[in-house]
């Protein structure tokens, strides 16, 4: 130790005591350091990120090091060292061994090669010591199979530990040390402003490579052996999270952007359109909302200290989902609606529309079923009788988890069948559906959507309740495979998913109401009635792309069984195919929880069955169960 920590070391040792005891008994720490910067750790691991710079000079490798589970932050080396000294004998003697992972930028961006015609790569100097030589190697070769854009990294090594005030902080302390500088590329020439995408993108390639690297030395040393390098980040919400998250859910919880676009007078329009021929007149609630206040509050949020780039993205991403959904209701029954749907949505692409074609084609002589295709057969269940059966479901999910406390309603003011709108269940009074229909189509609504929304409840961040950005496609998949798992995938169920897909294409290439309605009733031979009602539900607002997503989430989720996928982390909450792999990094770094409650049609002989057989591969049409239905 030098004089002059040792100095200092002797006149702030009260906090580097209660530093030293927090790590010695596990527990984490979060402090402000009396000369400035921060040291974080969220529970003891062994090794530690640290960057040296005046506050705000660097502002992407302090992101970085800020994206660890344990980093430090200061302005001077001395600190540095003093704070290292401190905190390496109780992390050496848990784990035998102690990594220090040195990250800062280089003064300047110089061109590597003079003769590059556009976008010369930048650099990127790694020192190491002797036995993280190997972590140098996992390092260049993350770096080198990222997917960079803008700029290619050249990394190089260096023959010399950087220093900082005449101190290099794992040569002066004998640590296990990777020291990384890399050029300042996300700066703008010649001025102090960023790219933020290139930041962006830059913090996450080297915060991952980073990573890889330690968990490479932990994992040849046996000091642990996480499941991913991943696993080895944050297991703590900062209080920035919280409040990003009550922030965002404030915004969304401000509209129900399905019962905004949805009419309420569905069957007097019907009436007028069997009358007149034409397109009818739909009406709607009154917005409850200013669409402009909503979208100031929602871009006010600042997401600038989440010290975590994973929930950043997730959180980016719902902020821009709302303000596509904000931007619909703003336009609602005017012309760019349709865009701003196919926007949030997507288009219907052409394998989804073949998919649909050959389910129409084969089941073309399919006799309709009460909610399916709007016609009686069989014993038939009024709003009433679905209402009974409901709340029973209801009660089963209660008894597991007592905080699955559900609102069921009777309305007016709805097309024929359910709804779910957070915590509640809406069921139209004008409901009338095939007795075996009911409890498919309740373990849609209950067992997978107010599953999800209490699951994700459990979860601590009310994002996972709302929903992560796009996560309704998998949704509705997940819902349509409960009725195959629940025994009621009808043919007349899978028409009208397979019916919603054409129609949508249809409507999204410009047709109008009525020829969209004579497609499914001349081409596709659906009653009148089931025909209005999904053409009702694609030109609902202007025109919404929604419906296409039950059958394409649903040929995801079974791609997704058929490749071995696991169900599991559907069940934590409401996300998106493209977040399983988040969900998987954020369970194995312990921030989320098993499911509070499972499916209760997962729990039968039968439902484990039919999930056993999607396994083995299936497509839409294998699920049809005419004897079981």
């Amino acid at each position: 130790m030098t004089n002059a920590s040792s100095q200092t070391r002797s006149s702030d040792d009260n906090w580097l005591d209660e530093i030293v005891f927090c790590l010695a008994h596990g527990k984490s720490i979060r402090r402000d350091l009396p000369g400035g910067g921060r040291l974080h750790i969220d529970r003891p691991l062994p090794f530690l990120c640290v960057h040296i710079a005046e506050d705000g000079a660097e502002p992407a490798a302090r992101d970085i090091a800020q994206a660890n589970a344990s980093y430090l932050i200061t302005p001077h080396a001395a600190s540095a060292i003093m704070v290292i000294e401190a905190i390496e004998a109780p992390l050496r003697k848990q784990f035998g061994a102690f990594i220090l992972f040195d990250i800062g930028e280089l003064k300047q961006d110089r061109f590597l090669t003079d003769d590059a015609p556009f976008l010369p790569p930048f650099e990127i100097a790694i020192w190491a010591s002797a036995d993280m030589a190997e972590a140098a190697e996992t390092f260049s070769a993350a770096i080198s199979d990222s997917e960079t854009r803008f700029r290619t990294p050249r990394v190089e090594r260096a023959e010399a530990p950087p220093a900082r005030e005449d101190k290099a902080l794992g040569h002066d302390l004998g640590c296990s040390t990777l020291a990384v500088r890399f050029a300042p590329v996300y700066r703008q020439p010649g001025s102090d402003q960023i790219y933020p995408e290139l930041h962006d993108q830059l913090v996450s390639v080297l915060f991952d490579a980073g990573l890889r690297a330690i968990a490479c030395v932990v994992e040849a040393g046996k000091i642990l052996q996480p499941k991913t390098h991943r696993a080895l980040g944050r297991r703590a919400f900062v209080d920035a999270v919280w409040r990003v998250d009550r922030s965002i859910d404030e915004v969304a919880s401000t509209f129900d952007f399905l019962l905004a676009v949805t009419p309420i007078n569905a069957e007097s329009a019907f009436e007028a359109f069997k009358q007149e021929g034409h397109r009818p007149v739909f009406l709607y609630r009154p917005l409850a909302l200013q669409v402009e206040a909503a979208k100031r509050k929602l871009f006010s949020i600042s997401f600038d200290h989440l010290e975590d780039p994973v929930l950043y993205q997730l959180y980016r991403e719902k902020q821009q989902e709302l303000d596509l959904q904000l931007s619909l209701l703003s336009s609602r029954q005017k012309p760019q609606f349709v865009e701003f749907g196919r926007a949030l949505y997507g288009p219907v692409e052409p394998s989804l529309l073949r998919e649909a074609q050959i389910i129409l084609s084969q089941l073309t002589n399919t006799e309709p079923s009460g909610d399916d295709d709007g016609a009686a057969q069989g014993r038939m269940a009024d709003c009433f009788q679905v209402e009974r059966r409901a709340r029973t479901m209801i009660a089963a999910y209660h008894r597991r988890l007592k905080e699955f406390d559900v609102s069921v309603e009777l309305r007016d003011d709805l097309p024929s069948g359910l709804m779910v709108s957070g915590h509640r269940l809406l069921i139209a009074r004008s409901t009338v559906m095939d007795m075996a229909r009911v409890e498919p189509l309740l373990s849609h609504e209950i067992g997978v959507h107010l599953l999800t929304y209490f699951n994700g409840s459990a979860q601590g961040l009310r994002l996972f309740r709302s929903g992560l950005a796009g996560y309704e496609g998998m949704q509705e998949g997940l819902a349509v495979f409960a009725e195959y798992l629940s025994g009621g995938m009808t043919p007349a169920r899978l028409r009208l998913i397979a019916g919603r897909v054409v129609g949508c294409a249809s409507m999204l290439d410009g047709a109008t109401f009525t020829e969209t309605y004579s497609l499914l009733v001349e081409q596709h031979n659906f009653t009148p009635p089931a025909a209005f009602n999904i053409v009702l539900r694609l030109y609902r607002g202007g025109g919404l792309a929604k419906d296409a997503i039950y059958l394409r989430g649903l040929l995801a989720l079974l791609d997704h069984l058929r490749t071995g996928g696991a169900l599991e982390p559907f069940w934590m909450g409401k996300i998106a195919a493209s977040h399983f792999g988040v969900m998987q990094e954020l369970a194995e770094r312990g921030l989320l929880r098993l499911p509070a409650v499972r499916p209760l049609f997962l729990e039968t002989e039968d439902g484990r069955t039919r999930l056993a057989r999607a396994r083995d591969g299936m497509r839409p049409l294998d699920m049809i169960q005419r004897q079981e239905a």
